[in-house]
C-alpha cells in the first residue's frame, strides 16, 4: 500500500474520540467515532474534564478499530494527522500526544491540523474541490465566512462577533426546556411550527460579513419570560421556527452577498450545524439557480469526525508541512496561519 498516501488522523477536539484512516486524501478507509453525548446531557453541555476521561479510556481502542477495519498496518501509512487546535485543551492533548507518540515509535511525519480546516475538507471527501471558493462554517463555537484562493490558503472574510450559531441554538433550546445538544431538537420542532414571532435580524454595518446572535437570542428568551409573566400561552414550535427562520435568513443572505463579491467557484457548508435541514435546503434553494456549486457534506461529515482531519491533513502532506514533535493542543489556533 506504500504507493498510495495512507494519512491516520485523529480527532478528540471536544466530545467525540475519533480515528480515521485516509487514503490519498479523499477515499475513507476507515472513519471511527465515539460520542460522549450521553455523558454530558444531564449537565447540559460539555464538561471539560469528562471529556479529557473519556478520551483517555477511548483513545486506543478507537485507533486499533480504525486501523483494523482499514485493513492497514503503521508500516503501510505515509504520515500521522491529530487536530491540533482549536478545541477544550485538556481534549485536545490525549490526541495530540497520541499521534506523537505513534509518529515517534514508527518514524512517521507527524501533521498537525486545525479544527475548523478539516471541516472544511470534509468536503473533498465527497466532491472535488474547486478554487477560488467560500466556505460558511457553521458550528458550536465557530460562525465564519472562509474565503480560499487556493488549497490551503484561508481568509476569514466574515466572523460572529458574539455567540457562534450553534451556541445561540443550544441557549435557546435550554430556555425551551429541550434536551442537550438543543440544535437537533430546535431544528426538529422548527418544521412543525410556524414563524409567528417578530424576532430581530443582525445585519450589522452596510458591507460587513460579519455576525452576531447575541440580539437574537435575548429576544427569544425575553419573549418567552415575558409571555409566562403574563400568563400568555407560548407556542414552543412557533417561537423554534422563529428563531430558525431569524438564523438562516442572515445565514444564507450574507453567504450569497459574499459569493457575488468575491466570485467563486463554489460555495461549501462546513460544521456540526451544517446538519441543519432548514440551513441546508434554504442554500440549496437559493444557489440551485444560480451557477456557482454548492457543496453540502453527507450528516455523517458534519458532526466532528477524523476523516475531515486527514483530508485537510493530505494539502499538508503535499506542502510538506510537518510538524515538530513539540506540537502542543493549541485552544487560540489561527486558521489564517495554517
Amino acid at each position: 500500500m506504500k504507493n498510495n498516501e495512507l494519512i491516520l488522523a485523529i480527532e478528540t477536539s471536544c466530545d467525540e474520540t475519533s480515528a480515521a484512516v485516509i487514503k490519498n486524501g479523499e477515499e475513507i478507509l476507515s472513519n471511527i467515532v465515539s460520542s460522549q453525548i450521553e455523558s454530558h446531557k444531564r449537565f447540559g453541555g460539555v464538561v471539560p474534564e469528562i471529556a479529557s476521561r473519556h478520551h483517555v479510556e477511548q483513545i486506543t481502542l478507537i485507533i486499533e478499530e480504525a486501523m483494523k477495519e482499514a485493513e492497514v498496518t503503521f508500516q503501510d501509512l505515509s504520515a500521522v494527522a491529530v487536530t491540533e487546535g482549536p478545541g477544550l485543551v485538556g481534549a485536545l492533548l490525549i490526541g495530540v500526544n497520541a499521534a506523537k507518540a505513534i509518529a515517534f515509535a514508527h518514524d512517521l511525519p507527524l501533521i498537525g491540523v486545525h479544527h475548523i480546516a478539516g471541516h472544511i475538507y470534509a468536503n473533498q471527501l465527497v466532491h472535488k474541490l474547486q478554487f477560488p471558493l467560500l466556505t460558511l462554517v457553521v458550528s458550536g463555537g465557530h460562525t465564519e465566512l472562509v474565503y480560499m484562493e487556493k488549497n490551503g490558503s484561508f481568509e476569514i472574510i466574515g466572523e460572529t462577533r458574539d455567540d457562534a450559531v450553534g451556541e445561540a441554538y443550544d441557549k435557546v433550546a435550554r430556555t425551551l426546556g429541550l434536551p442537550y445538544p438543543g440544535g437537533p431538537h430546535i431544528d426538529k420542532l422548527a418544521h412543525e411550527g410556524k414563524p409567528t414571532y417578530d424576532l430581530p435580524r443582525a445585519w450589522l454595518e452596510q458591507d460587513s460579513f460579519d455576525f452576531s446572535f447575541s440580539g437574537l437570542k435575548s429576544s427569544v428568551i425575553n419573549n418567552l419570560h415575558n409571555k409566562k409573566q403574563r400568563g400568555e400561552e407560548v407556542i414552543p414550535e412557533d417561537l423554534a421556527a422563529s428563531f430558525q427562520e431569524s438564523v438562516i435568513e442572515v445565514l444564507v443572505t450574507k453567504t450569497k452577498k459574499a459569493q457575488e463579491q468575491y466570485r467563486v467557484a463554489q460555495v461549501l457548508l462546513a460544521g456540526g450545524v451544517a446538519a441543519n435541514k432548514g440551513l441546508r435546503s434554504e442554500l440549496q434553494r437559493v444557489f440551485e439557480p444560480s451557477e456557482v456549486e454548492l457543496l453540502i457534506p453527507p450528516l455523517n461529515l458534519c458532526t466532528d469526525n477524523a476523516a475531515m482531519i486527514g483530508a485537510a491533513a493530505s494539502i499538508k502532506f503535499k506542502q510538506k508541512k510537518f510538524a515538530a514533535y513539540d506540537l502542543n493542543g493549541n485552544p487560540g489556533l489561527d486558521l489564517e496561519n495554517q
